[in-house]
Formats: C-alpha cells, structure tokens, sequence
C-alpha cells in the first residue's frame, strides 16, 4: 500500500512539474531572449566582448543629463502623488460629503485609464493653444501665451503626479477603511485638532501604504516613456526617451542597448526595493499584494 502511495506521489510530483514548462518557454522566448539580445547588442558585435560601450556612454553628458531628468521626474512625481494621495483619501474616507463612494470607486477607473489620455487633457487645456491660454489672451488682450510651464519639467511631473496619484490612494482608502472611526470621534471630542489626530491617529497605519504606493510611483515614473514623449518638452531627455531617439532616430542600437541595460538595472533595483517595503511594511495588509 506504502509503495502505491509513494508512486502515485512521484507521478503527481512530475505531472506538477510539467507544468511549469510552458510559462519557462514564454517567458524564455518573450522575455530572457529578447532582454539577452540587447545585452549582447550592448557588449560589441558578434564574436566580441567589450565593455567599452559602457564606458564611452556612461561618461557621456547626454547620458548624464537623461539620467538626472529621470531622478528629478521620477522623486518629483512620486513626492507629488504622496502628498497629493495622502490629502485626497483623506478626505474621501473621513470626511462625509455627497459623492464620496463614487469618488473612491472612481480611483480603479483611472488606474485602467492609458497615461497619453492626461497628457492629452493636459495639452488641451495648458497647452499653448489649450482653454486656458485662449481664454486669458482674449481677456487680457495678449499677443503671447501667458501659462507656458507645460513644456517643462514641471509640466512632465504635474502630469506624472495626476496619472500616478490613484496608485498611492487605492492601499491608502483600503487602510482607511479598517480604521475604526470611533478612535476620530473620541479623539475629536476630548479637544484633538485635526493635524494630531492625522498624526497620531491615521498616520501611523497609512505608513505601510504610503510606503509601499510611493515605492510603486516611483518605479512607474523611472520607466514612464509616453508623457514626456508626448509633452514634448523641450530639453527634458528622460532614460527612456534617450533609448528611443538613439535606436529610432539615430540608428544607435549599441548605445541604445548600453541605456537599455542600465535603465534595467536602474528598474530592478526599484522593483527589489520595492518588494521589501512591501514585505516590512505589511503590504499584504494594505491590499498591494
């Protein structure tokens, strides 16, 4: 009977193990493939190792000043989508006012929504030619546009922000929500202002969530390509950006792979940092994962 059992078990055991062939070979062929032929492409042609293509680009200041514009992005936007994250679910889950639910349920909408969206709002409204320009030219009379900061790179990190906020309030509105309204309410008559009772009160468990929402922000915006690509603004030259006018426009795949490779680099150590947040913050508690 014993070695009925263990054979059934060893048959299970392979039976479990067949399994994990087919995403190996899509994940193989999608992913390690495609990832090991733009480090090969980074390190020389064929037949060839050398890392004098890192050198050379490393020490460019163009790779210089793409790499600085993504960091200042990157901690600006995700600075902004905490603060702004943070002000907003506050006030959907403890300030009652008409709406509030529909509120909440709209943030899972515009996480779906695609990022080029806003950025075409944006263009519309503060663009040159946008609503807002229109506008004060005709009541001010004016021959130039008056708001011009969205061709900047203010304009990129408000934009960044506004997509990117819903990623910090959805696990914060799910904090929120198991926050037992009656320590407020205690609180609140003993004489507690409202900033004590956010910082002792709402702040501390919202930390896992601002963590874990921040670190993704900021992942999210060291690799975001399509709002600075359609912004267009002028001299903000991001990482991504930098790879598709070397490999698009110039024909430089080498250099292309060589920014590709530290871009990875660059988002993996996000993703590991990440990952930890999540796990010393309690991310499971806070809905991420």
């Amino acid at each position: 009977m014993a070695d009925v059992a263990t054979a059934a078990s060893s048959r299970d055991s392979r039976w479990d193990g067949g399994w994990i062939l087919p995403p190996l070979i899509v994940l193989g062929v999608l992913f390690f493939y495609p990832l090991g032929l733009i480090l090969r492409q980074s390190l020389g042609d064929a037949g060839t190792v050398s890392f004098a293509a890192f050198g050379t680009v490393l020490a460019s200041r163009e790779f210089h000043d793409g790499l600085m514009h993504t960091i200042i992005i990157a901690l600006g936007s995700t600075a902004g989508c905490l603060v702004l994250g943070f002000i907003f679910s506050i006030v959907i889950a403890f300030i009652p006012f008409p709406g509030a639910r529909f509120c909440g349920r709209l943030i899972d909408t515009v996480i779906a929504l695609p990022t080029f969206l806003v950025t075409l709002a944006f263009t519309f409204i503060y663009g040159s030619a946008g609503l807002l320009n229109d506008s004060l030219m005709t009541l001010l009379h004016l021959d130039l546009p008056l708001v011009d900061f969205l061709y900047s790179q203010w304009g990129v990190i408000l934009a960044e922000t506004t997509v990117y906020t819903p990623f910090v309030m959805r696990p914060l509105l799910a904090t929120f929500s198991q926050i037992d309204q009656a320590q407020i309410e205690v609180a609140s008559s003993l004489g507690a202002r409202p900033w004590r009772i956010v910082r002792q009160i709402i702040l501390p468990p919202a930390m896992p969530a601002l963590v874990a929402g921040g670190s993704l922000c900021l992942l999210l915006t060291v690799n975001e390509f399509g709002i600075v690509l359609f912004i267009g603004a002028k001299g903000v030259i991001t990482l991504p950006v930098l790879i598709y006018s070397k490999a698009i426009q110039e024909f430089d795949y080498q250099t292309a792979c060589v920014i590709a490779v530290v871009n990875v680099a660059l988002s993996l150590g996000l993703y590991s940092l990440y990952r930890v947040a999540i796990a010393h913050f309690g991310g499971r508690r806070a809905g991420l994962v």
